[in-house]
């Protein structure tokens, strides 16, 4: 039997087998799955209703339906470890344009049924886990994912708990949800089940993907470690989805092959933070209040794409702007923790005592301890600790709750589902302040045993005669760390050596740092090493830390200069090293997103397109106006992180010598450009073959448009790139290759020919899974000939061309019959734009894309004929064919500097009043039209009042007085559906 009343086996059952079942029997089956469904939504929904926010187990939560705002969460991410500081991603990423981006829905993370093991990074306190909670409750509650039968949810914290016990993998399950023990069997290939493993940053188990043994029998009983690396890579219900969570520096301890999406939370964008803050604060008034003071402090600003920090923001923000509380309102991070810790002091008093006294030597003791455990745990990367960490910490375990009791919304305690306890600060950014108090309380109290008593590198580095002295060999150490970890650690510690911030801490601070420790020393410490140091990107936390310190003096010296606006505003500018940097500063930290650069507006000069590199690599688009190619390109090899993926060079004189070194960064495999503009660049067959070889070169290559329009590739250049096409690995989606002669100066023997033409076709045919979607040859010479190839390749089924420009050509009626006769042969064809403007088609030519248009399989959207030399009589073919084909797909029609006149333009307002015509758009420029066409078209369009028609072109035509009194009787028709009338 496959299945019992009181112990079930969910399992596959073979056809035989379900002949001999009654079905009754699998009716039942089929029930108590069900039932043991219902059961587990309902623990689900009772345990993950509620949100505590920020808040430990002890202290109050909200519903999660009540107060979840959506988080902006992308498709896709480079597999790459980010070692940056977290909060400088947060600062990265709130520059990063949306444009090119694929968002996706919580709930939408397994549409996509190939995926089976989603990967959704982030960093500490953006949503992740909270991602995880919404969509186990939406489950739950019946709005999303009813395909699912089961979720099953084990955070790491939970299972690292587990690291010495053996289990099989139902054993697991049924350990974590003892509602599932009568499953003894899941098949996955019969029921929907996923698997959620949140926080693999978290997890202590070694994950040994190749040193574990392989392990198909779910029954069988092995360490936890050896469960989740086998259920990971398909062994164990290879049918199963996963779905795992981690920070960006754990996450490549999965391997890439074992990870079929990878997903990145981004936070709040700016709609959303304001909507949280609204959400959150009743008083809609004082939630106004907070909005706009957040948005005043673009540093703030920029933190509450965290969601835990706009938590905390509004903690501290609701109290002091809704005049609870009186002081200085806080702009900088410092200032906002420090609010923060004192209000969770205040807090406990008045929970536990019903009084605002505190007890200032146990209150002390206490944020020390917490400190400490922060400290030491910061130094060891950890996010959560367990009894033996604080235990190390010299914390006792069974008083834990004086230290949870004390800041409740700062150091938490949580019972798991399994006999243990898991320890956390609320957020990455709260440990650091912790740790950095921590450290200066020490210094300042010049306890010297507290001090000797750490082995820590950190402290003995730090550890000098005078404050002063700390201070400066802070910023050293964090200067010359790699992955920039000790940034924010570094902003709070300056910050804490201002006495306006030390005021606001006296009882914990034994005495002030006035006498021993200068302010303006600090600042004129951190100006010199913005002077030496010179990558502006290096000193970006430098101007964080100096605006800690509240000093603004050098970026209110370079915002002189941005203000005069226009071009070349930095022209002649003499800037020194520092205020280079504090321009690049200024310019990462504006409120408008970076989407494009134009270098030309600060100046076009090699050395400020150097100086302002970060700012081009920041940016989704570069314009670079004169020099700097080599610069440019060894810039953006320099930097794997870059997030440029737009450059424009149009219109400079790299040549091929500049071509040949953006190749050079073509071939990196790091590198993320996906468009890259080249007009008129002087490049030669020379140039394309350095382009060509570099792309064919890296099969990871994101380039996806081409553009080397007005360049001098010739027949040459073209074979080379055609080489490039017919690579299976090419992306390559749109190739322009516009005017490409010298015909200016007098030579026509660059144009592409009929043997480019051939070459390109050749490749794309060769090439069935090739990407290019667009192709633009206008202002070439292929002919008739040359049509002739590219119709060959029109007719391959496998053909993905969806855009053909051909303009200006030399087509005649030959070239046309060709590519008409290619079209109707293939039923499949993806065509849907064809551009044969400026043409010489003829009455042949004309008739025979007629007799495409009459094609029911004609897929066709969106057809060009300008200046082809259209009579009444071709226009009259035209307007018949699209009447004799209701189902015709064709939304745009040009037809502007033609000879249609009156006759033709009857023609097709004859179409036009048809019901079944789904033209959107008529260019009729310049077609010899007088009072009496207009008169037709209005007609047609007022007797049809489903007409599609929305905008109409009639310039350079001769209406007269009547035809303007018809157009505009016209659009006064309340049926009319015109939006634009030229």
């Amino acid at each position: 039997e496959c299945a019992t009343y009181s112990s079930i086996k969910v399992c596959c059952v073979c056809p035989q087998c379900t002949k001999r079942k009654s079905r009754t029997h699998l009716q039942k089956t089929i029930g108590l799955v069900s039932v043991y469904q219902q059961m587990l939504k309902h623990k689900l929904m009772e345990k993950f209703k509620r949100i505590n926010e920020g808040l430990s187990y002890h202290g109050r939560s909200s519903l999660l339906n009540e107060i979840y705002t959506e988080l902006y969460i992308t498709e896709g991410g480079s597999g790459e470890v980010n070692n940056e500081h977290e909060v400088r991603q947060i600062e990265t990423a709130s520059r990063r344009l949306t444009t090119q981006e694929i968002p996706i829905k919580c709930n939408d993370l397994f549409k996509d049924k190939p995926i089976r093991r989603v990967l959704t990074k982030g960093v500490a306190g953006i949503g992740k886990t909270v991602s995880v909670q919404k969509f186990i409750l939406d489950w739950a509650e019946g709005k999303a994912n009813q395909d699912v039968t089961f979720i099953f949810p084990f955070p790491f914290r939970e299972l690292n708990l587990m690291k010495e016990k053996k289990f099989s993998l139902m054993d697991l399950i049924h350990d974590f949800f003892p509602e599932t023990k009568q499953l003894q069997l899941i098949d996955c290939v019969a029921y929907e089940v996923i698997f959620i493993f949140d926080g693999l940053d978290e997890c202590r188990l070694p994950l040994g993907f190749q040193n574990n043994e392989n392990l198909w029998d779910v029954t069988a009983s092995t360490s936890v470690d050896v469960l989740l690396t086998n259920l990971i890579k398909g062994n164990l219900l290879p049918s199963a989805l996963l779905w795992i969570t981690s920070r960006q520096a754990a996450a490549n301890q999965i391997p890439p092959e074992c990870v079929d999406q990878v997903t990145e939370v981004r936070g709040f964008k700016d709609p959303q933070k304001e909507e949280y803050f609204r959400k959150r604060i009743s008083d809609q008034s004082l939630a106004n209040k907070i909005i706009t003071h957040m948005k005043s402090s673009r540093s703030l600003y920029i933190m509450c794409h965290i969601p835990v920090f706009c938590w905390i923001a509004a903690t501290v923000l609701e109290r002091m702007l809704g005049e609870a509380e009186r002081g200085e309102i806080p702009k900088t991070l410092t200032q906002t923790f420090t609010h923060f810790l004192i209000f969770q002091i205040k807090h406990r008093d008045r929970k536990y005592h019903g009084n605002t006294d505190t007890d200032l030597q146990q209150t002390k003791k206490t944020i020390l301890a917490l400190g400490k455990l922060a400290f030491q745990q910061l130094e060891k990367g950890n996010l959560i600790f367990y009894e033996e960490d604080l235990r190390e910490c010299g914390i006792d375990v069974k008083e834990v709750s004086v230290y949870s009791g004390l800041c409740t919304q700062i150091f938490r305690e949580e019972s798991g589902l399994q006999l243990g306890k898991v320890f956390s600060f609320v957020h990455l950014s709260v440990q650091e302040f912790l740790a950095a108090l921590y450290v200066f309380l020490s210094i300042i109290s010049n306890n010297t045993n507290v001090l000797e008593e750490q082995s820590t590198a950190i402290l003995h580095e730090f550890k000098r005669s005078t404050i002063s002295d700390f201070l400066m060999n802070a910023v050293d150490k964090a200067l010359q760390s790699e992955n920039e970890h000790l940034d924010l650690f570094l902003r709070f510690l300056l910050g804490l050596s201002l006495e306006s911030n030390q005021t606001l801490l006296r009882g914990l601070l034994t005495q002030t740092g006035s006498n021993s420790h200068s302010k303006e020393e600090t600042v004129k410490y951190i100006k010199e090493k913005i002077r030496e140091n010179p990558s502006p990107e290096k000193s970006i936390n430098l101007f964080h830390c100096l605006n800690e310190l509240n000093d603004h003096s050098l970026v209110q010296e370079v915002q002189t200069y941005l203000n005069r606006g226009g071009y070349r505003r930095l022209h002649r500018a003499s800037l020194s090293p520092a205020q280079w940097s504090a321009l690049v500063f200024v310019l990462l930290n504006s409120e408008e997103e970076l989407d494009e650069f134009d270098l030309s507006k600060y100046d076009p000069s090699e050395e400020c397109l150097l100086r302002l590199l970060p700012v081009v690599t920041t940016s989704r688009k570069t314009i670079i106006t004169d020099k700097g190619c080599a610069a440019l390109a060894s810039a953006l090899r320099s930097n794997p992180s870059s997030h440029l993926r737009e450059l424009n060079l149009n219109y400079n004189k790299p040549g091929d010598s500049g071509v040949k070194q953006l190749s050079a960064l073509l071939e990196d495999p790091h590198c993320t450009l996906e468009k890259l503009d080249l007009v008129n660049c002087s490049i030669t067959d020379e140039g394309c073959a350095a382009l060509a070889s570099a792309l064919r070169s890296n099969p990871s290559s994101h380039l996806r448009e081409l553009n080397l329009n007005h360049n001098k590739p010739g027949d040459s250049g073209v074979k080379q790139l055609s080489a490039l096409l017919e690579d299976p690995h090419c992306k390559l989606e749109k190739l322009e290759l516009v005017n490409c002669s010298i015909a200016d100066e007098g030579f026509n023997d660059l144009l592409i020919t009929e043997e480019g033409c051939a070459a390109l076709a050749s490749a794309l045919r060769s090439n069935p899974s090739s990407h290019l979607r667009e192709l633009n040859l206008n202002y070439n010479k292929p002919g008739d000939s040359g049509v002739k190839q590219l119709s060959a390749l029109l007719e391959d089924p496998h053909c993905k061309l969806e855009k053909l420009d051909l303009s200006d050509c030399s087509i005649t009626d030959e070239g046309c019959a060709a590519l008409a006769a290619a079209l109707r042969s293939n039923p499949s064809s993806h065509l849907r734009e064809l551009n044969l403007d400026y043409n010489k088609p003829g009455d042949s030519g004309v008739k025979q894309l007629s007799a495409l248009l009459v094609d029911p399989h004609c897929k066709l959207e969106k057809l060009q004929l300008s200046d082809c030399r259209i009579t009444d009589e071709r226009c009259a073919a035209l307007a018949s064919a699209l009447r004799s084909n209701p189902s015709s797909h064709l939304r745009e029609l040009n037809l502007n500097y033609n000879k249609p006149g009156d006759s033709g333009v009857k023609q097709l307002s004859a179409l036009l009043e048809d019901p079944h015509c789904k033209l959107e758009t008529l260019e009729l420029s310049d077609c010899s039209i007088t009072e009496e066409g207009c008169a037709a078209l209005a007609s047609a369009l007022r007797s049809n009042p489903s007409s599609h028609l929305r905008e109409l072109n009639l310039n350079y035509n001769k209406p007269g007085d009547s035809g303007v009194k018809q157009l505009s009787a016209l659009l006064e028709d309340p049926h009319c559906k015109l939006e634009t009338l030229q």
